[in-house]
Order: C-alpha cells, then sequence, then structure tokens
C-alpha cells in the first residue's frame, strides 16, 4: 500500500498511533489490526474499514441534458434495502431528495441547476446507514433569466 500508507511520527511520541490512508481505494475495505508495545505493555485493536463509492455514467463532468446515472455501492455485507440522494440545490434553489430501491438514480435531463452537493444515504437491512457526498459537475450553460443582455456602446460583452 506504500506510499499510500503513512504513521504520523511526531503523534506516535504522544501515543496516537494512527493509520493514514491517501487516498483510499475499493480494495483497502477490510479488518485492520493493530498490536503496540510500550515497556512491558501490549495494546491491540481492531478496525474494520469500510468503502463507500459513487459512481456517475457517463463520469465527471456531466454534460447538461445528456442522460446521467448515478449509483452508490458500499463494501458493508447485509443487504441493501434502501437508496436516498439528497440534493443540496443552488442558491436560491429548494433541495430534492430521491428515494429509490437499490440501484442507480437517472436524472434524463441534467440542467446546471443540478450541479453541486449530492448525499447518498444507503440503508441496510441491520439498520446501519451509510452516506458519502459527491460534487457532481455540469457543462453547459447557465441561461440568463431574460435572452436580452444590455452593454454599453465601447465596452465588452461576455
Amino acid at each position: 500500500m506504500k506510499p499510500r500508507v503513512s504513521l504520523q511520527e511526531p503523534a506516535l511520541r504522544n501515543g496516537n498511533f494512527s493509520l493514514r490512508i491517501d487516498p483510499v481505494r475499493g480494495e483497502d475495505a477490510g479488518l485492520y489490526k493493530a498490536r503496540v508495545k510500550y515497556n512491558t505493555e501490549l495494546h491491540s485493536c481492531h478496525v474494520e474499514l469500510g468503502i463507500i463509492t459513487v459512481t456517475l455514467s457517463p463520469p465527471n463532468p456531466v454534460v447538461e441534458n445528456e442522460l446521467l446515472l448515478m449509483s452508490c455501492n458500499s463494501s458493508h455485507r447485509a443487504s441493501l434495502v434502501e437508496m436516498c440522494w439528497f440534493h443540496s440545490g443552488q442558491p436560491g434553489l429548494a433541495s430534492r431528495t430521491f428515494c429509490s430501491l437499490p440501484g442507480a438514480l437517472s436524472i434524463l435531463r441534467p440542467a446546471m441547476s443540478d450541479a453541486g452537493s449530492w448525499r447518498c444515504q444507503l440503508r441496510y437491512s441491520d439498520n446501519e446507514i451509510i452516506s458519502a457526498t459527491y460534487n457532481l459537475q455540469i457543462l453547459g450553460f447557465d441561461s440568463p433569466t431574460s435572452p436580452v443582455i444590455y452593454a454599453a456602446a465601447g465596452s465588452a460583452a461576455h
């Protein structure tokens, strides 16, 4: 896993034996065990790392008005009961929520207003709830509210 894995050397002196993985990959999911011997004392811990993945088809950035499928998967072992997507919206627009049975969220004609932060929430049969946030980028035109734009003669218009 090198060079993605590190121990924070200065923190070791303070008793912090945290493992840092950057970036995390799907294959990193699983059980991690740590043993620390200090003088005559032996300490151990077990931590399970679960992975949640958000994928887009086609990949980010998405072109305005082209079909978009967003899916969310996790390494959690229980049965998936429900998948919800929460869109924070842009300033001045309402937030939206989409819930469905397991599967992908499809947006038939994504618009500039669909850009921004989306949170995927997975609910499992063992009542575990897991979520991840994804920043969706849309390539397109953010149309003005009026199709007429005025510019001063001699100035630049954008």
